[in-house]
């Protein structure tokens, strides 16, 4: 059955207000041509949908059975109209970010990929590098590591490597590497971080005994408020050392993984994850 736009939309906002009149502001048409739209709807229908009261309007059964239909249908074709933009459709683009890459890099840049990609719903999701990019609907998944998950696609973003920070008070007692020995030394869920850098130092690796993380947000914050002594991917926490909050003693760095973005080799790629890779790289080398 073919049913005029125009007649549906005047007996959807007549229902809601129960006036013709209202409904004629609303459309900002005539309260004549609103009634006329809804008896020629009734007369394609063959039922009538509103009872005419002295005072009102007020829904037949069957108006009460339309009603609800087209106000979804309404509302959902508003959803799907606003998210054009600028002569194209707007596209969602979820994006799971492992938290240390999210405060350290991607959020200070994001203003400025929203500008260049404003078509972009972005949906921002942060996890402690554990994620399930097919049970979290991701697009993409930017996290730390060697670059091999199975059945995924993975491009290289930066490096990161590791070195000590802590407070300005503690990395003035710090001398040499050895110096290290006596303090509480913060860990994450890597093992071989501590004995991978003191290796590179040249230095005995010390029995460790500090508290294990499983963010280096949270480490790093603990380092900060003087719990011990952190091994820190540096480039993600350069705000901290222009704070004075953290200093970096040594220079010696170590590295055992980057931070990759990756996705489902089994996902198309859209519009929205081509513009998010080619700015992710063309900020990275910037």
């Amino acid at each position: 059955m073919h049913l005029p736009l125009n007649a549906l939309r005047a007996f959807e906002v007549s229902a809601r207000h129960l006036s013709f009149t209202r409904a004629a502001l609303e459309l900002n048409v005539s309260q004549a041509a609103v009634s006329q739209h809804v008896k020629n709807l009734e007369d394609r229908l063959k039922v009538p949908l509103f009872r005419r009261l002295p005072r009102g309007l007020a829904l037949t059964d069957e108006g009460l059975a339309l009603l609800p239909v087209l106000a979804q249908s309404f509302e959902r074709i508003g959803q799907v109209l606003d998210q054009f933009d600028d002569g194209r459709a707007r596209e969602v683009l979820t994006v799971g970010v492992v938290g240390t890459f999210a405060v350290g890099w991607l959020i200070p840049r994001l203003r400025d990929f929203q500008l260049r990609h404003p078509f972009v719903d972005f949906r921002l999701f942060t996890n402690n590098n554990r994620v399930d990019i097919a049970g979290e609907g991701l697009d993409y998944a930017i996290r730390f590591g060697d670059g091999a998950w199975h059945g995924t696609e993975a491009q290289a973003l930066l490096a990161a490597p590791l070195s000590p920070m802590c407070t300005p008070a503690l990395g003035a007692l710090l001398r040499a590497p050895e110096d290290l020995a006596g303090q509480v030394l913060l860990r994450s869920y890597r093992a071989d971080e501590w004995v991978s850098w003191f290796a590179a130092a040249g230095a005995p690796c010390p029995v460790l005994r500090g508290a294990v993380f499983d963010s280096s947000l949270t480490m790093a914050e603990a380092a900060a408020q003087g719990a011990g002594a952190a091994l820190l991917p540096v480039r993600m926490f350069a705000r901290e050392l222009q704070q004075g909050r953290l200093v970096r003693p040594f220079a010696v760095e170590v590295s055992n993984g980057r931070y990759w973005l990756t996705r489902l080799k089994s996902r198309p790629v859209t519009q929205a994850m081509r513009a998010f890779t080619a700015w992710l790289l063309e900020a990275g080398a910037r």
